[in-house]
């Protein structure tokens, strides 16, 4: 399962609200404001961050370009099913500790969705 360390997770918000793939100079810069992070350190992470396909990386001259492999769902989506699907765990189980951690809304809208299909 994919976990995000704090700074993944920022880095990440960063990529999933930008319009357009972003270079580790303007992720640096958006990350600037909040936290006092070295341009290395953010280039180190962003790496890491494609090595782990959960960034994608293009060249632009002799700059990366990084954006997003996935959505924030379909990252989220691939954790629960591979979670699901992890052996020893019981699926009946699995979806009763999921459902009651959802709210009566939250049932009734995934439990549409799962019907459409």
């Amino acid at each position: 399962m994919l976990q995000l360390g704090a700074l993944e997770s920022k880095v990440m918000e960063v990529l999933w609200n930008a319009s357009s793939p972003l270079s580790v100079r303007e992720v640096h810069d958006s990350l600037s404001p909040t936290a006092d992070l070295a341009y290395t350190t953010v280039m180190t992470v962003l790496d890491r961050l494609a090595k782990k396909h959960v960034l994608l990386r293009d060249r632009d001259g002799k700059a990366w370009l990084y954006r997003p492999a996935a959505s924030r769902e379909q990252l989220l989506v691939g954790d629960v099913l591979e979670a699901l699907r992890h052996p020893g765990v019981d699926a009946e189980s699995f979806a009763a500790a999921l459902a009651a951690g959802l709210t009566t809304d939250e049932r009734s809208l995934l439990g549409d969705r799962l019907t459409r299909g």
